[in-house]
């Protein structure tokens, strides 16, 4: 059950949120209409011969009160209904070309108030800002755990020409921007890298690489380790824009399925303390901490640690 505090600390993020949007506001973005009434119009704007019963159910709105809007924007001339050919029941609607000529400047006007609001941000902080939402998008409204028809918005694949160069340039930027890890980090990603693409070993190793919506947004590589038998788990990472889909754990799992099948006895990784996101996917996978050791690198006092997972 929630605490106290979490539920708290939710309905705080809520008063600001809608404050911050303007939601509260009798004219939302400055038009005769409010925030339900143009949440309709866009979801008649987007999609051709909607029925209000698809209305109702996207924006889980009471046809009653439904019903009133759509019969306000039919004396307005603003949308069409034409009975469905398939369910006299059900009537299709339309935006008319008023009502489109109506819409399209409240559209304008959303894009612009949504990049006033991300304006005064860096590049960084707008990441970290879309990271957020996608996980809170995700989490409340994700399909329930073992649901058969569930599928992830990420698609894994073989490295293409171009990966490798992001797998370094990508953890370089972000090591630094996170963690403050300066060069030679950069250096070391690279090693580890050529290391692989010059010596690999199709049977025995292999590179994972998490795309959403064709960008990059992930990556993972298993190699064989100087110990016979022992694989090595490397450069783990889930870009801001992925985290909380539980791509983390699907790469890791990935990585333990390929293992298993080429008939590892274990599997060996140095990760650091700091990475707590890492350490839980690593913690939940099975990998046990065998040891651990303080040291100064890329110009931080961090602390090294080695886990392990027999196979």
């Amino acid at each position: 059950m929630s605490s106290q505090q979490t539920i708290a600390a939710v309905r705080r993020f809520n008063r600001f949120y809608t404050r911050q949007i303007g939601v509260l506001r009798k004219n939302y973005l400055g038009s005769p209409y409010s925030l339900a009434e143009m949440r309709v119009l866009y979801e008649l704007a987007q999609n051709e011969k909607l029925t209000a019963s698809d209305i109702a159910r996207t924006l889980d709105l009471d046809m009653g009160y439904l019903s009133r809007l759509l019969r306000n924007f039919e004396k307005r001339g603003l949308i069409n209904r034409k009975t469905s050919m398939s369910d006299a029941r059900q009537s299709h609607l339309t935006l008319t070309a008023r009502g489109r000529k109506m819409f399209a400047p409240m559209e304008q006007r959303s894009q612009q108030y949504a990049a006033s609001m991300l304006a005064s941000l860096d590049d960084a902080q707008q990441e970290q800002i879309v990271s957020a939402m996608n996980a809170i998008e995700t989490l409340l409204a994700g399909a329930p755990a073992g649901k058969a028809d569930a599928r992830p918005a990420y698609t894994l694949r073989e490295p293409r020409v171009g990966d490798f160069g992001w797998i370094v340039s990508r953890h370089a930027e972000l090591y630094l921007r996170e963690y403050g890890w300066a060069d030679p980090f950069e250096g070391l990603c690279a090693q580890i890298v050529a290391d692989y693409v010059n010596n690999f070993d199709p049977e025995r190793e292999h590179c994972w690489i998490a795309e959403l919506n064709g960008e990059n947004v992930g990556c993972i590589m298993l190699v064989k380790d100087e110990q016979p038998n022992v694989a090595r788990l490397r450069l783990l990472l889930v870009d801001p824009k992925a985290r909380g889909l539980g791509l983390g754990t699907r790469l890791v799992d990935e990585c333990v399925r390929f293992a298993r099948s080429k008939g590892y006895a274990k599997i060996t990784l140095w990760t650091h303390s700091a990475l707590s996101a890492a350490r839980h996917v690593y913690e939940g996978a099975g990998f046990k901490l065998t040891s651990s050791e303080p040291r100064h690198s890329w110009g931080k006092d961090v602390v090294a640690e080695f886990w392990d997972l027999e196979l």
